[in-house]
């Protein structure tokens, strides 16, 4: 082989490594409580992870083969808009609500396990995406018109 063909090689390995998720939900270290704010609608909370700068909102859940049931990931977005989600690399089977600025859920979505196609909200006044469990918002009484303590968040 020569020396061209063996910098290309290393070079096409370094860039597959800098893709491959460095880790899934069964490797990441456990967490507790503390270490993640918690989006809490009075009678149900949820502990989230935030999806804040780019690069996280679009990574989201991929790669994840599972979440416990009272965890989520809250996409917090600089101006309000219209929200578009899909399910590329994404293994668990979720819900999304979509929230305005002042903390209250508009709408809730089922997303499906490796759905390319983009479940877009009605509304584009929205600040907050929360990603959860499948059927977590109806299991726990969660519905459009309730509203989170956006005290907690905002103070992270």
């Amino acid at each position: 082989m020569t020396p061209v063909r063996i910098q290309m090689l290393s070079l096409l390995l370094l860039c597959a490594l800098a893709i491959t998720p460095a880790c899934d939900s069964d490797t990441r270290p456990a967490s507790t409580s503390d270490a993640f704010p918690v989006v809490d609608f009075g009678h149900a909370q949820v502990t989230v992870e935030l999806a804040i700068d780019q690069a996280t909102q679009a990574k989201g859940l991929m790669y994840r083969q599972s979440m416990d049931e009272d965890k989520g990931m809250l996409f917090i977005f600089d101006r309000p808009k219209q929200m578009s989600f899909w399910m590329r690399n994404t293994h668990l089977p979720l819900d999304i609500g979509f929230l305005t600025k002042d903390g209250v859920l508009r709408e809730i979505y089922p997303l499906y396990p490796f759905d390319e196609t983009s479940r877009k909200s009605i509304r584009s006044d929205l600040l907050y995406a929360l990603e959860v469990n499948q059927g977590w918002f109806d299991r726990h009484g969660v519905k459009p018109g309730d509203s989170f303590d956006l005290a907690k968040i905002e103070n992270r």
